[in-house]
């Protein structure tokens, strides 16, 4: 193994547990159905989660939050009640190819849908409208428990900014490093289960949400830790490593940055 590359996977590992000792479990992704993280999923493209919110909430409060809701719901009306979410017309198309998909391929069931192989049910999701790779290891990683590690906007940022990759990297280079680096973790886990709480007066918790029932359902110790960390990640951009401006007073990542 390339030293380079080994010392960036060890590096990674050391991450994962500063944030996590430092903030806890994150109950990432929100949502109290798989269908509810796929619609999210697509939602989020382009826009704040708060503004998914409210869409999924004018989804829930018209029963629709469901396969059968999307597919059975008029165009124009999906349009109107996803409308907060940004780019409604594109979004409430996609959703619609989606269930069609399903339909089609998996006779409407998300059961056989996430029963399939990931490599081959990622190329099949990747190939729809409006589906790349972040949409798609979404889908698989918080639906249907495939060990995928989603790369974001914030993950590429920490990197440049931790000397670590270019953010320019292409996304499966970005998503092989997460998951060559995070599988002993997921083994070390397994072994001996790590819960551990954050600090007492902690205010922020990274991009914590209160537990949902995806977010406490049962997955595999990789996918658990994949879920984590992106959640983990998540909160250090958000509150910290900001788009316009780094804030690195109280970041637990703070001591790895490559100036000190």
């Amino acid at each position: 193994m390339d030293l380079s590359r080994a010392r960036k996977e060890d590096e990674l590992r050391e991450y994962y547990w500063a944030l996590y000792q430092a903030w806890g479990r994150q109950h990432w992704w929100p949502a109290e159905t798989a269908f509810e993280v796929i619609v999210g999923a697509y939602l989020t493209q382009n826009t704040a989660w708060t503004n998914v919110e409210r869409a999924l909430t004018n989804l829930r409060a018209a029963q629709a939050l469901s396969v059968a809701g999307i597919r059975e719901m008029r165009l124009a009306k999906l349009e109107r009640l996803i409308r907060p979410s940004g780019y409604f017309r594109q979004k409430a198309k996609r959703l619609k190819t989606f269930v069609a998909f399903l339909d089609r391929t998996y006779e409407g069931s998300l059961e056989k849908l996430f029963s399939q192989p990931t490599g081959k049910l990622r190329e099949e999701l990747i190939g729809l409208n409006g589906v790349g790779p972040e949409t798609a290891d979404s889908i698989l990683l918080y639906a249907g428990n495939h060990p995928v590690f989603v790369v974001d906007a914030y993950t590429r940022r920490i990197l440049e900014r931790h000397a670590i990759l270019s953010e320019k990297t292409d996304y499966e280079d970005i998503r092989e490093l997460f998951e060559r680096a995070l599988s002993p973790v997921a083994r070390d886990q397994q072994e001996q289960p790590v819960d551990l709480a954050p600090p007492l007066d902690s205010v922020i918790r990274g991009a914590a949400h209160t537990p949902s029932t995806m977010s406490t359902s049962k997955r595999t110790a990789i996918a658990q830790v994949y879920n984590e960390m992106h959640g983990l990640i998540v909160g250090v951009g958000k509150y910290y490593c900001k788009k316009s401006k780094a804030e690195c007073e109280g970041c637990p990542l703070r001591p790895f940055l490559p100036s000190r």
